[in-house]
């Protein structure tokens, strides 16, 4: 005799049911498969934008331009101007020296105006910082402009609160006119008295991208393992 839950379980593993638990494995383990080769392919990409970016870094700067995007973040740059100290935004920052404000002024060069991150402030120097008069001459980094406001922190034209850089809605707001698409994070260079504070930029990107496909792979593995102890238990 065979036990009711023995023949019960035997006639749950019909030739129809290990064929469709078979075709719904095969599934899966394709389409695991599928995901780690595109994080292989997404771990090339960042690995060549890794290196486009470290040689940006230490490239000589270039003029800057008029107009620049996503292409051209990091990018050395150099411009020359007058800053118009009496429109500076501040906008709320965390740095390695605690928290306080970057200091965004519009530098009026002689084709266009772009926006200037000088440096950070603590917010005791918020109203007390350098101000140069005459041209000035900077040099930094092209950063992409930061639409939105941050993580659960909307800028506030309004009231001029600001979370993220945000190149049109600070040039509306300032009624700075046209400016350049983007904003340079000036370099180390001293200023008199100590702040603004530049060189500040943090460039790091994640790159796990490898763990990922190591884990969409062994998931692969696994359902091919499940679908051979199925079989070999079907035919128990």
């Amino acid at each position: 005799m065979v036990p009711a839950g023995e023949a019960g379980g035997r006639r749950g593993r019909s030739p129809v049911t290990l064929a469709v638990l078979t075709a719904i494995g095969l599934c899966l383990v394709a389409g695991f498969l599928s995901l780690g080769m595109w994080q292989l392919h997404r771990r090339v990409w960042k690995l060549d934008l890794i290196a486009t970016v470290e040689a940006r870094l230490h490239a000589a700067p270039v003029a800057a331009p008029a107009r620049a995007g996503p292409d051209d973040a990091y990018r050395r740059v150099t411009a020359t101007g007058r800053f118009r100290n009496d429109r500076e935004t501040f906008v709320q920052a965390v740095t390695e020296r605690g928290p306080g404000f970057w200091v965004l002024t519009p530098l009026v060069g002689p084709q266009f105006t772009l926006l200037v991150n000088r440096g950070f402030v603590p917010a005791e120097r918020r109203a007390v910082h350098d101000r140069p008069d005459g041209a000035v001459r900077v040099t930094g980094l092209v950063r992409v402009t930061e639409p939105a406001g941050a993580f659960l922190r909307s800028n506030d034209p309004a009231q001029d609160r600001w979370y993220s850089r945000d190149v049109d809605a600070i040039a509306r707001a300032k009624r700075l006119g046209p400016v350049a698409p983007y904003f340079i994070d000036a370099d180390a260079t001293p200023n008199p008295g100590g702040y603004p504070v530049g060189g500040l930029t943090v460039v790091a990107f994640r790159n796990s991208h490898l763990s990922y496909a190591l884990t969409w792979f062994a998931m692969a593995l696994l359902t091919i393992v499940g679908i051979v102890i199925l079989w070999r238990r079907g035919r128990e």
